[in-house]
């Protein structure tokens, strides 16, 4: 099971040596910049489809939004549209298991990428199949940082009600949907054979590409995995910051940079650049965002601004620089992201959809989140202290651990 994993993986992202990150012009690229939003949009696109629905997602859950989901694919099912789902064995849980023969019954498949259970101790646990993608009669796609789940309505602690998350995704038309969808086939296609027992089926084909809309913007897909793409998101992400002249802007919901990152961030700092971070405030997962304010110090001593949003739960995954490069996607800036998980974020170079997206982070600073400042931070605890460097060290000896021998 093992070796046919491996081959097929490799095969997948090898099968097309054209492949790379390449923009293409002629898009249309619309932000959704809301979870509402973002669901209204994609379940409208799916009750529209009259050939195919391909879906890729981290989590599918048993609420009302991924319930919702899954009403809307047993229909379109029944019109005789295709439907594909692909859910991560770790975020998807018992409840994506049990979905499968449940989609077979409404004549749709789902299948399970990398169905480990947490309690396996591997060093693979964590290459999860963590980017959110759909793609919808090869014509409309969408790429975020949403999953298919419900928003916390309380707060964990105080039981006080709280907005949906903070979190952004785009819809797409255009040259761009044939890259997504290409993706999503290739990688189907892989998990199939890699089944035993999956009944044979052919390689996906190359598609046709969409023909440039008139107007439209230059945008990339652009993915990480463990093969032809290992950095190729984070080294889309150093090129921008190193060449910035006047503004970065990022909100990230979790966020370690490595060496490379922060050194990249602190020397925009220094030729004049405002560097402005929209960061966690609620923590969802205490030990990752204890580890992260462990270098607020160096980066807000380095003249970086940081906010932490506190309206709600931040789940964010975008930036923007200069006003003419932006991206949306699935991926932080954090080892879990950058080494380990199969990840996908649009890049838009388009000075509206800059100033669209910006404006959202902008707003969210000023009205839901706390400046820290550099004076009182340092005045932190002992304990404070000693519980963030803590917490740092025991996140980067996991990665290091979890990144050795990084292949599928």
């Amino acid at each position: 099971m093992r070796a046919s994993r491996v081959i097929a993986e490799r095969i997948a992202d090898t099968f097309d040596p054209r492949l790379r990150t390449a923009f293409s012009e002629g898009n249309r690229i619309g932000l959704l910049a809301s979870v509402p939003g973002y669901f209204q949009a994609l379940l409208e696109a799916i009750a529209a489809a009259q050939r195919s629905v391909h879906l890729e997602t981290y989590i599918l859950a048993d609420d009302r939004n991924g319930n919702a989901v899954i009403a809307a694919l047993a229909a379109a099912a029944g019109r005789g549209v295709e439907v594909r789902v692909l859910v991560d064995g770790f975020g998807g849980g018992e409840f994506a298991r049990q979905l499968v023969q449940r989609f077979a019954q409404f004549g749709a498949q789902l299948r399970i990428y990398r169905p480990e259970r947490w309690w396996r101790l591997r060093r693979r646990l964590l290459r999860r199949l963590h980017r959110k993608m759909a793609v919808i009669d090869d014509r409309i796609g969408f790429v975020g940082g949403i999953n298919l789940d419900d928003s916390p309505e309380r707060d964990e602690r105080t039981g006080d009600a709280i907005d949906p998350r903070f979190d952004f995704a785009v819809r797409c038309e255009g040259p761009i949907v044939a890259a997504m969808s290409r993706t999503m086939r290739r990688l189907w296609w892989a998990v199939g054979v890699a089944r035993w027992g999956a009944p044979p089926e052919p390689a996906p084909r190359r598609l046709v590409r969409p023909a440039p809309l008139v107007p439209g913007v230059r945008a990339a897909l652009v993915l990480r995995d463990n093969l032809r793409h290992r950095h190729g998101i984070e080294r889309n992400y150093l090129r921008a910051i190193g060449g910035a002249h006047q503004r970065i802007v990022i909100a990230c919901a979790y966020f370690l940079p490595g060496q490379r990152m922060r050194r990249a961030l602190l020397a925009a700092a220094r030729r004049g650049v405002h560097v402005t971070l929209l960061l966690q405030g609620r923590a969802e997962y205490r030990l990752q965002h204890f580890a992260q304010r462990a270098l607020y110090g160096q980066l807000l001593a380095g003249g970086l601004h940081i906010h932490e949003y506190r309206r709600s739960h931040l789940h964010a995954k975008v930036a923007v620089i200069d006003g003419d490069w932006a991206t949306v996607g699935s991926s932080n800036i954090d080892p879990l992201s950058l080494l380990l998980a199969r990840e996908a974020n649009v890049i838009v170079r388009d000075r509206a959809f800059c100033d669209e997206l910006r404006g959202h982070i902008e707003q969210a600073v000023r009205g839901g989140a706390r400046r820290l400042d550099a004076a009182d931070y340092a005045r932190r605890s002992r304990w404070e202290r000693a519980a963030d460097w803590a917490s740092y060290e025991v996140v980067r000896a996991m990665t290091v651990l979890l990144a050795r021998g990084n292949h599928y």
